[in-house]
């Protein structure tokens, strides 16, 4: 939860599929960006107020004053080819905490394909609660291959598959990455958090693996047993 806006600050909710679009105007807010006029007419509306590019939604929407709670980036949402429009943030949330202990994050994929796809980001710590017998310090990749992480995923997957409603919540194929996320390839910022598209971008080529035809077996896929690695 994000609660209300400071005393002073304007708020503007911009309905934005089934949540809001957050924007901001107010003496603490900056006026633009320095001596470039394009980032800064891009940057506010026509009103003056700031794009967050956040979405959001009331936490009690009979009671405003309860305030708001963060739905993720507007910017990381995409169509499938279908049309239909999918909300990353909420989605991610919702796999991550399903997939506990063992999954940090969440990468979704599927831009102008027929499903959805997820990249997941193991927490070593956690899985070494699952997987019991493999070495204190292990890289990712010992994990990604272990059989009881892979079935603890591939239950995830299912149980999550048959209680969505709609192509914009299922996830139909994932694989669990086993090179961890990179800096210098613009996959984490200096604060940590993941760049959604900068991962899809450097892992062109296991998308392209995830969508084949005929995925390799490292490639969970709902509903399907995968052999054990």
């Amino acid at each position: 939860d994000i609660g209300l806006p400071a005393p002073g600050v304007e708020l503007k909710l911009v309905p934005n599929q089934d949540r809001f679009e957050i924007r901001f105007r107010g003496p603490n807010i900056t006026p633009g960006y320095w001596h470039a006029p394009a980032l800064t007419e891009e940057a506010f509306d026509e009103e003056g107020f700031y794009r967050m590019g956040d979405a959001v939604r009331l936490i009690d929407p009979a009671d405003p004053g309860q305030g708001l709670r963060f739905e993720g980036r507007i910017a990381e949402d995409f169509k499938l080819a279908t049309g239909t429009w999918v909300a990353v943030g909420p989605l991610r949330a919702e796999l991550i905490a399903a997939a506990a202990p063992c999954v940090q994050d969440v990468v979704i994929a599927g831009r102008d394909r027929d499903f959805l796809a997820a990249l997941f980001v193991l927490d070593t710590h956690g899985c070494a609660t699952v997987a019991r017998d493999v070495p204190a310090g292990s890289p990712p990749g010992a994990y990604a291959a272990h059989p009881a992480v892979r079935r603890h995923l591939q239950a995830v997957l299912d149980r999550l598959g048959a209680a969505a409603q709609g192509s914009a919540r299922r996830i139909e194929r994932a694989v669990l990455l086993d090179v961890p996320l990179s800096i210098d390839r613009h996959e984490l910022t200096d604060k940590g958090s993941i760049n959604q598209r900068a991962v899809l971008d450097a892992r062109a080529a296991l998308i392209e693996q995830i969508y084949a035809e005929a995925p390799p077996a490292t490639v969970l896929r709902l509903g399907r047993r995968q052999p054990e690695i």
